[in-house]
């Protein structure tokens, strides 16, 4: 769909129109950075390349516009209108401009710019253009920033000046997306929010799919201190998220386009859904790691990254997720994890791009609701002019910053020493030929590794045992304080009650890694050297020991990873319904994101 703008007090209105044509290669006008004095008022549709206005040479500055200023590169365009007191940012086509979202300046305590008192191009060289407002609130309150366009970015910088306390950002969606590197996105449903505004975790980024699947405005931001507010209207079906106010903190905001045809969309799923495979009426506009968000009761989100799939493959390629290694999955999609077991993965595509889903079929995971799809991440063919979020985040905030925000080095999965299946696999073989006196320095060495393993997901089980006795620690500290908050608090320390339950149903069969010592020298006592005919029969005796402990160890981790992951959604999803709760929700996060850092292969932690 082709949208135009209607400007009214407070609201940006999007009205229907004509698509125009959609593609991702190419400038749609000249590549280089361009200005321009509209003279009178701009229209809703800018169009760049033929127009009556008034051109600004490279390298010239002005101080002030007799009408609207336009600044333009190839990929998105602003407009600060002087009669709405905003900028709007808008996706550039052949044939003129649509407009996608509304930039506006408030002041600390959310009064908004309602009137310009100059506009001025203080920048205006080849990389990038910069223009410098100041505007005025209707009480006469001075606020200023400056909103500065890179050459070939699709991004708008806007830096605070005097007065500006806040930014606000108009792009109405059903949709609201807080992306999640540790675990899963927070994805919230205009239609099942009946508040006026919401108080949304304070991350670095916030993501508006807008434009009936066609654009995505994400804002990205230096601060987190404070919350970003989101404001919905409308009932029932029709209800949306109008826009979000970001802020400044005297730090700098980005506002983002992502434009393409299709580069989000959604599919509501019912129970019914479970099990069946569903070709989605969708296909991915350009090559990338595609997050899956899959709606689950309690207002809960479970993500998942696409499989993808090369021509002349009938296997799919599962896309590193930040450092990982890429991993090659079967033609039947057959996937195991230590919670779920064997499945089936539920998302891919085909060698055209085509989007695929099949609900997992089980008893501890249920999808229902809306599936929603969106780029996160690039891969090897992503186009060089296609982005994604974290390309986003890597052209504003810089390479090193999102590095660090990202925490790109504690998402890679440890693996120590030998998996206790795997100890099972080395030593029976090498038993069942007779080889174990020629292998004993081999087999010795698989002893050893397995131990190292035992101990190694062991040490994670106590850390999440470590980590839930000192939440609800601090859970029981802040009922006291705060009892008007006992029904989050209470539900808090349920969920983070789930560690201690799964870890006493499992306490008997993992033993401990003394116990696995004992084990090893009670083998290299009367296994390692003996060749007697039951010699196969000991060895198997152990292994099947060993594979014992070691299975109840690695299904522990993973069951202990997914209580965090739950508590860590659950309160970020109840501190956007109940702001009261900010300062315990996010040291939830804060306490939760440092939890699953650094995990084991054997949790799963990214599926």
């Amino acid at each position: 769909m082709r949208w135009v703008v209607i400007v009214v007090p407070a609201v940006l209105i999007f009205l229907a129109q004509p698509s125009p044509s959609f593609g991702i290669g190419g400038p749609k006008t000249p590549a280089g950075i361009a200005a321009w004095d509209t003279g009178t008022a701009a229209p809703a549709s800018l169009r760049l390349l033929k127009n009556d206005w008034t051109a600004i040479p490279l390298d010239k500055t002005v101080d002030g516009f007799r009408g609207d200023a336009v600044l333009s590169n190839h990929r998105i365009a602003m407009v600060l209108r002087q009669k709405d007191a905003s900028v709007e940012i808008h996706a550039v086509y052949a044939t003129g401009t649509v407009a996608r979202s509304r930039l506006r300046l408030q002041t600390g305590t959310g009064e908004p710019a309602v009137s310009v008192e100059r506009v001025a191009l203080v920048e205006n060289a080849k990389g990038s253009a910069t223009l410098s407002a100041t505007f005025k609130t209707a009480k006469g309150i001075e606020l200023a920033g400056k909103f500065r366009l890179k050459r070939g970015d699709v991004a708008v910088q806007i830096e605070p000046g005097p007065g500006a306390g806040k930014l606000r950002v108009e792009s109405p969606g059903r949709f609201v997306i807080l992306p999640d590197f540790f675990a899963d996105d927070i994805t919230l449903d205009a239609t099942k929010l009946p508040l006026s505004s919401l108080d949304l975790p304070s991350e670095n980024f916030v993501l508006h799919p807008t434009a009936n699947g066609n654009a995505i405005t994400m804002c990205v931001f230096e601060n987190r201190q404070q919350d970003v507010k989101v404001t919905l209207v409308g009932k029932g079906a029709e209800r949306q998220v109008t826009g979000s106010e970001i802020g400044f903190e005297k730090k700098k905001v980005w506002v983002a386009l992502l434009e393409a045809p299709q580069i989000w969309h959604t599919r509501e799923l019912t129970p019914k859904d479970t099990g069946k495979l569903i070709s989605l009426d969708w296909t991915m506009p350009f090559p990338a790691q595609w997050r899956v968000d899959f709606s689950r009761p309690n207002d809960m989100t479970d993500s998942w990254e696409m499989l993808l799939q090369d021509t002349g493959y009938s296997t799919y390629m599962k896309h590193s997720w930040l450092g990982g290694e890429d991993e090659v999955i079967a033609s039947d999609r057959h996937r195991w994890n230590t919670v779920l077991g064997t499945y089936s993965y539920p998302c891919w595509s085909d060698t055209q791009g085509r989007g695929y889903l099949q609900p997992i079929k089980s008893k501890k995971l249920q999808f229902a609701g809306p599936a929603l799809i969106y780029p996160i991440h690039r891969v090897k063919q992503t186009p060089l002019n296609a982005f994604t979020v974290v390309d986003v985040m890597r052209n504003t905030l810089g390479v090193g910053p999102c590095e660090h925000i990202l925490d790109v080095q504690s998402h890679k999965e440890e693996y120590k020493g030998r998996a206790t299946c795997g100890v099972r696999d080395k030593l029976t073989p090498i038993y069942a030929a007779g080889e174990q006196k020629i292998q004993r320095a081999e087999v010795d060495k698989t002893l050893d590794d397995g131990l190292i393993f035992v101990k190694h997901i062991r040490g994670r089980i106590n850390d999440y045992i470590a980590f839930g006795q000192k939440m609800r620690k601090h859970l029981a500290e802040q009922k006291k304080a705060l009892p008007e908050l006992a029904e989050f608090i209470n539900e808090m320390d349920l969920l983070t009650q789930v560690i201690d339950e799964k870890v006493a149903a499992r306490a008997d069969k993992i033993k401990t890694p003394e116990h696995v010592v004992k084990m090893n020298a009670d083998f290299r006592k009367n296994v390692l050297g003996y060749d007697g005919p039951d010699a196969i029969a000991r060895c198997k005796a152990y292994t099947q020991a060993l594979v014992v402990i070691g299975d109840n160890q690695d299904e522990l981790s993973g069951e202990c990873r997914w209580a965090v992951r739950t508590l860590r959604q659950r309160a970020g999803i109840l501190m956007a319904l109940d702001p009261r709760v900010a300062l315990i929700a996010t040291e939830i996060r804060n306490r939760t994101q440092e939890m699953l850092r650094n995990p084991a292969w054997h949790e799963g932690a990214r599926h």
